[in-house]
């Protein structure tokens, strides 16, 4: 495989185009030649992730492709930036899913750019096996290794074929050494791992809904001191929270309309206490046109409720969990954002919420706004210790926390602070989405033709 970079100067990063071509591609197609493509992955500096960039075009019927997609990606000269390029044989150009591995390419960006011409040939890589001795303890010993590749893999198969174990230590130190046993190969099989991006292309709706805390401890709503307070020169902190999560996840559902709900109020005419009343005020449809419209009435609830207490979580999370229960096939996947001040007041019930709702395809997301501790919040955010009750833990890690103090903007910049906030609360969902979809082996749907409609909204909580 062979790479070729161009570049044009730009703020703050040099844009670099990249450019790829295959030469004598694994044929795995019976009656003609192989339809490539390539997938670029991207290594998060922070977590060592690998994250897809971006795919070519697919070319049909050739083992000798030159690609037209160019790759364009940011050049830092001060940073490693790791690319890997893993090339498939697409078997159907509906059916993304439907693909033959047949190999993979590593390098830096760096090396593209420092190339002869600006080009770069790497070969698709071989697979390198290790065997060991396997001790109870974990000090288990090195006995060989193997090196194959896919193409070696793919046709051997059905041969059973026998590698030798060598032990580079052992052939250096003694002249009759042959091996150190072998391995054979009895079944060979390639698994596709699919990315967020295919789901949603596949028409998976995100379902948007919020809950917002309206316990006393808040303050009272027309003082400055309020964090509800109603400024008409800048956004409260649950506004803020609202807006910055709501408007990326609105993106992502084809219908813009969003249950919202409040907790911890008395309504009125008669005074009656609520965890799950609708901000709009209408029990048989709870939901607000986009995010303006959710704000809107939020801003409506605030003045005609009267905050007050306790602080219950547990109510509308079930609320959200029975509409997640009717949806098993992957086309929805529920998200449900909770912005609060303070303690938790039924830690227990909450818990047990949670881990009920960790085998639906449902995540939670909670902002805590305002100087309190939130250490109960901390302990709800599975990516420690994974949240459990009475001895049965949760299936997944479905719980984000943060607290909004940590991303508001020492210069008053709003937009900055939204961004950061939306940045961090929303960077587990898609990993979320994907563990939900793996452990029900529900693979991504064809993404629908350019003139079919969207698929039907489900019913709201």
């Amino acid at each position: 495989m062979s790479l070729s970079g161009a570049s044009e100067r730009s703020v703050p990063a040099t844009k670099i185009e990249i450019t790829v071509s295959c030469r004598n591609l694994l044929d795995l197609d019976t009656f003609s030649k192989s339809d490539p493509m390539v997938v670029l992955y991207t290594q998060s500096r922070a977590s060592q992730e690998w994250r897809e960039f971006g795919r070519t075009e697919v070319i049909d019927n050739t083992l000798n492709p030159d690609f037209v997609r160019k790759f364009v990606l940011d050049y830092f000269f001060e940073e490693k930036q790791n690319l890997r390029f893993d090339v498939y044989n697409v078997d159907s150009k509906t059916n993304i899913s439907k693909t033959d591995f047949l190999g993979q390419a590593f390098l830096a960006l760096g090396e593209v750019i420092g190339g002869q011409g600006s080009r770069v040939e790497r070969p698709l890589t071989t697979v390198k096996i290790d065997v060991y001795d396997w001790d109870r303890d974990g000090s288990h010993d090195f006995i060989g290794e193997f090196t194959t590749s896919y193409r070696e893999l793919s046709k051997a198969q059905n041969q059973f074929t026998v590698y030798e174990v060598l032990n580079p230590r052992k052939k250096c130190k003694k002249k009759k050494y042959v091996n150190s046993g072998t391995v054979t190969l009895l079944s060979f099989s390639v698994d596709s791992e699919f990315t967020f991006v295919d789901y949603i292309k596949g028409g998976t709706q995100l379902n948007f809904t919020v809950a917002i805390d309206f316990t006393a401890s808040n303050g009272n709503p027309l003082q400055p001191t309020s964090l509800h307070y109603m400024s008409p020169y800048q956004l409260s902190a649950y506004a803020m929270a609202l807006k910055a999560v709501g408007e990326i996840i609105q993106d992502y559902d084809s219908d813009k309309l969003f249950p919202a709900y409040g907790f911890g109020a008395k309504l009125p005419p008669e005074g009656r206490i609520s965890h799950q009343f609708p901000l709009n005020n209408n029990d048989e449809d709870p939901n607000c046109a986009g995010i303006e419209g959710v704000l809107e009435s939020y801003f409506q609830s605030l003045r005609t409720v009267q905050l007050y207490g306790p602080t219950y979580f547990a109510p509308v999370i079930n609320q959200v969990a029975r509409a997640a229960a009717k949806i098993s096939d992957g086309s929805q996947y529920y998200v449900l954002l909770i912005i609060t001040d303070g303690v938790i007041s039924d830690m227990t019930q909450t818990k047990e919420a949670i881990v009920s709702a960790s085998s639906l395809p449902m995540s939670i997301i909670i902002v805590g706004v305002g100087p309190a501790m939130f250490e109960a919040m901390e302990e709800l955010d599975g990516d420690d210790v994974r949240v459990s009750s009475r001895g049965r833990y949760a299936e997944r890690d479905i719980v984000q926390f943060v607290p909004f103090r940590d991303y508001v903007d020492r210069s008053g910049n709003q937009v900055l602070s939204m961004a950061r906030l939306a940045k961090d609360v929303l960077a587990e969902i898609p990993e979320q989405l994907l563990s939900y979809m793996r452990t029900r082996d529900i693979q991504p749907r064809p993404p629908p033709p350019a003139n079919s409609s969207p698929t039907p909204a489900p019913e709201q909580p």
